[in-house]
């Protein structure tokens, strides 16, 4: 992603272009920390296509990225372009079946 700088309007544009978006430490493939891990296995169960961005690759992007969401960590779960928060919160909406329901309703 070079030449990414970051902005409101960069984030938003990923946000709104992409179903499911995972802002994460690391990639689904190799996460870099353990909360990101459970994020990406949560959207990986859901058997949709998603969009990642790895957060470790340019130092500005975590602290931009939480100004921009209004969120104080890492992982960030986006679904439809609604925050759901992080991956603990992902994965209570998935056992419960509240993120398969809104993302059938996005679908609609």
């Amino acid at each position: 992603m070079s030449g990414f700088n970051w902005t409101a309007e960069e984030l938003q544009k990923i946000v709104n272009e992409n179903r499911l978006v995972l802002f994460m430490k690391g990639t689904p493939e190799q996460p870099q920390c353990g909360f990101s891990s459970r994020a990406a296995m949560v959207y990986q169960q859901l058997g949709l296509p998603f969009a990642t961005v790895n957060v470790l690759s340019d130092p500005r992007a975590i602290p931009s990225i939480c100004e921009w969401s209004d969120w104080p960590t890492m992982p960030q779960c986006f679904v439809d372009g609604e925050l759901i928060g992080g991956s603990d919160i992902a994965l209570e909406m998935f056992e419960s079946g509240e993120l398969q329901e809104m993302i059938d309703e996005g679908a609609e």
